[in-house]
Order: C-alpha cells, then sequence, then structure tokens
C-alpha cells in the first residue's frame, strides 16, 4: 500500500519560513518523480514544484519560483518544499505527489498523493 504523508505544515506570520516534508512508503521512491501542489478554498489545485527521479532537475511555478525550493533524499524516501517568503495568499492545503518515473506540471500526471498539510500565513 502507497502512503505518502506530508509534514511541516502550520501557522507563520508573513515574511517567514517553512519546510514540508513527504515521507513515501509502499513504493520504489526512487523511480518516482514528485511533485508539490496546493489548494486553496475555492480553488483549483495549482502546481507548485517538481524534481526529477534522482533530484537532478526541478522545475516551478512563477508564483513560486525563487521562494521555494523542492530536494528528495532517495535514501529517506523523502521529498521537501522549502519555503521562503511566505505570503498571505500562500495559504492552503498542500499536496505531494508521485509520478511513475517523469514529473509532470498537472495533476493528472501523478499517481499517489498524500493526504496534505495545511499551511496558513498571517498578514
Amino acid at each position: 500500500q502507497v502512503q505518502l504523508i506530508e509534514s511541516g505544515g502550520g501557522l507563520v506570520q508573513a515574511g517567514g519560513s517553512l519546510r514540508l516534508s513527504c515521507a513515501a512508503s509502499g513504493l520504489t521512491f526512487s523511480s518516482y518523480a514528485m511533485g508539490w501542489f496546493r489548494q486553496a478554498p475555492g480553488k483549483e489545485r495549482e502546481f507548485l514544484a517538481a524534481i526529477t527521479t534522482s533530484g537532478g532537475g526541478a522545475r516551478y511555478a512563477d508564483s513560486v519560483s525563487g521562494r521555494f525550493t523542492i530536494s528528495r533524499d532517495n535514501a529517506k524516501n523523502t521529498v521537501y518544499l522549502q519555503m521562503n517568503s511566505l505570503k498571505p495568499e500562500d495559504t492552503a492545503v498542500y499536496y505531494c505527489a508521485a509520478a511513475l518515473r517523469t514529473m509532470g506540471t498537472v495533476s493528472s500526471w501523478y499517481d499517489y498523493w498524500g493526504q496534505g498539510t495545511q499551511v496558513t500565513v498571517s498578514s
């Protein structure tokens, strides 16, 4: 049974930082590209960042480029999202997702999803 479990969300003031983690189990982690998405109330799920199976490549949405950094540790079966300079508009539920072999920017590309972690940025 594949599980992706996010952690690290919480309440932070604008300008602050958070690091999200996503621990994977039940799959060969190094064979999966990983992505981060978010969904705010009343909005569609939004792509944020993705990373290749090896961690050697990544891509970002324009809205977070330069503020967020995705990384992974294949030895720990974990992907991270470092979020800096947070803004109130970053408030959302954040999800990690796994896609076999190649990364993508659309949610339908991904095979497995976590349950999400809430990030709230106060002004």
